[in-house]
């Protein structure tokens, strides 16, 4: 049995930084060689970031992109390192080099390129092809793949086991979203058990724009066990020996089984063991899965911070109205960048309660954020006042609520302009799908924390962050009148959200159903839900898809978010 001490390198990258993520990889291969690492294996495009999308046609960008990675393999001594880059010959690949003394030796180019969802990679990629060579590494013989190769049952793993690997490192920008983990470590356990074969895998951390990287690497042995896991959302240089014990293979076969396969040919990397290594084995990190809602809280907190700091902002306004979701998007913004870094602001008109702007203080209070009050109605008045004369004879309508929603917007970005603050808006995915939302009002921002969060999983994400805080005893943040209370947009006398939407109980699955598993109208009915609910929700969903074109990014966390995973025509006529 040889023993091989892998790097396994979770690293949080920007994308277009080429000389800063050139500096962390160099940080982590420091970390690594310090350890006695063998193997030092990074994220997918970790040079450039991931996706760098149309900075690929920049001819310069992608010679930088090479130039960076020469810099980091200079870096490499007796640890050899697996990098994710952009490589260049007729076309441009995803590509992973083999870097060691100082050089690259040798380079592996993405075979599968996914083409759905978030992804469009062969817009800019072209195929690699073939599983051609194998790397000895600290005397074991390692394949390399990159992310979706991981994925066909009968790509590049299956062809490096079949040639004689006995570790396969997959290097991967896999993208979060709900449950996603489960997803992955299924997949892998079943390609290495199929392979007979040890897999490393190691994912990108950190949020770049709508996506957010987990992280969450593993190591499966060749039965499919997991002998090691990185906590997801943790930046990290997670060290694990692991043990590659010799797999007696009677006949092997090419990856579909049709004839037998011919051993890869091997390029000598580094050939055994590194010297000084100490003999005391290092403990194996093994992360405990998390429970959904902190999965998915996790996920708003480490997108925020990112999209946020990453785009040059340090601090950010809220327009707090009392209610659960901007109460939510408060606290995640706390978490994400510090209470001293977060204002929000009461903008109470003549339709706002009392509690509102009670509960609002006091949320601000427990979070310690700085909270400050602008009321609208002079403004409000001023422009029914202003717009008299046109709307005479008319009664009022929802266009003086809506006046009430955009005199906010318009304040928010006021002191966004005069003080460097980026607005986050505090709509929620139910309302957002159905258009329950103003244009230019309470869409009104730079980045939309909870645009893909349903409003039942709001209740439960508030839900579960007062429980964290209390058991943390630093009490509970959000308070219990918000959790409590009808939720409301405050703008006529008494009015609720279930005067013009269905419960979000009963809206919230058919909305799952009908935006995440593109279920049609007839097909919801035939599966239960109400056939006149039904038309109603659907059409409000589809009326509002010009709406959701003009709001900003936010967090991705369901397998299809508004945006990237779903573009609708705007000009439609299928019901």
């Amino acid at each position: 049995m040889t023993v091989l001490r892998v790097a396994l390198c979770q690293l949080n990258t920007v994308v277009g930084d080429l000389s800063g993520n050139a500096e962390r990889i160099i940080a982590a291969l420091s970390t690594a060689e310090e350890a006695s690492a063998d193997l030092a294996v990074f994220p997918e495009l970790v040079v450039t970031g991931y996706p760098p999308e149309d900075l690929l046609l920049k001819p310069g960008f992608v010679a930088d992109n090479q130039a960076a990675l020469i810099k980091v393999a200079a870096a490499t001594e007796g640890c050899a390192a697996i990098i994710g880059f952009v490589d260049q010959g007729m076309d441009l690949y995803n590509a992973a080099a083999v870097c060691a003394f100082g050089q690259v030796q040798g380079v592996y180019r993405k075979q599968v390129l996914p083409n759905y969802g978030v992804f469009d990679e062969k817009r800019y990629f072209a195929a690699g092809t073939g599983a051609r060579e194998l790397y000895l590494i600290g005397g074991v013989r390692v394949g390399v793949s990159v992310c979706e190769d991981a994925w066909d049952p009968a790509g590049p793993i299956a062809a490096q086991a079949a040639g004689g690997a006995e570790l396969v490192a997959n290097i991967n920008a896999s993208p979060y979203y709900r449950s996603r983990l489960d997803e992955r470590e299924r997949m892998l356990a079943t390609r290495a058990a199929d392979a007979s074969c040890t897999v490393v895998y190691v994912n990108l951390l950190g949020g770049q724009d709508e996506l957010v990287f987990d992280g969450a690497s593993v190591v499966l042995a060749a039965n499919g066990d997991i002998v090691c896991s990185v906590p997801q959302f943790e930046e990290a240089v997670a060290l694990v020996d692991v043990d590659i014990r010799p797999v007696f293979r009677k006949r092997l076969l090419d990856p579909r089984g049709r004839a037998e396969a011919m051993p890869l040919p091997v390029s000598v990397v580094t050939e055994g063991r590194r010297p000084g290594r100490q003999v005391t084995r290092l403990p194996t990190p093994i992360a405990s899965p998390l429970p959904v809602e902190e999965e998915i809280y996790r996920a708003l907190v480490v997108g925020t911070r990112d999209y946020v700091t990453k785009n040059g902002f340090t601090d950010v306004v809220i327009g707090l109205s009392g209610g659960i979701d901007s109460s939510l998007v408060a606290t995640v913004a706390a978490d994400a960048l510090g209470a001293e870094q977060v204002h929000g602001v009461a903008m109470p008109s003549r339709f706002s309660s009392d509690h509102s702007l009670s509960d609002a203080e006091l949320l601000a209070e427990q979070l310690g954020v700085d909270y400050r009050v602008i009321p609208i109605e002079s403004a409000h008045m001023a422009f029914t006042e202003m717009l008299a004369p046109a709307f005479d004879g008319l009664g009022a309508d929802l266009t003086e609520e809506n006046l009430q929603s955009r005199i906010r917007g318009v304040t928010l970005m006021a002191l966004s302009n005069k003080f460097g603050w980026m607005v986050l808006t505090t709509g929620n995915k139910s309302e957002l799908a159905v258009g329950y939302s103003t244009l230019y009002g309470d869409t009104a921002g730079g980045f939309a924390v909870i645009k893909d969060v349903l409003k039942t999983m709001v209740y439960r994400l508030c839900q579960w962050r007062n429980a964290h805080g209390t058991n943390a005893g630093v009490g509970a943040p959000i308070p219990e009148a918000v959790l409590t209370k009808p939720p409301s947009a405050e703008l006529r006398p008494e009015q609720r959200d279930d005067q013009s939407l269905p419960p979000y109980d009963v809206l919230d699955p058919i909305l799952e159903a009908y935006i995440e598993s593109d279920l049609t109208a007839a097909e919801l009915v035939e599966a239960g839900f109400d056939e006149e609910l039904v038309r109603r929700v659907v059409r409000l969903v589809d009326l509002a898809e010009y709406k959701r074109r003009q709001y900003p990014p936010g967090v991705r966390v369901t397998p299809k978010a508004f945006g990237r995973d779903r573009r609708m025509p705007i000009t439609n006529r299928y019901r």
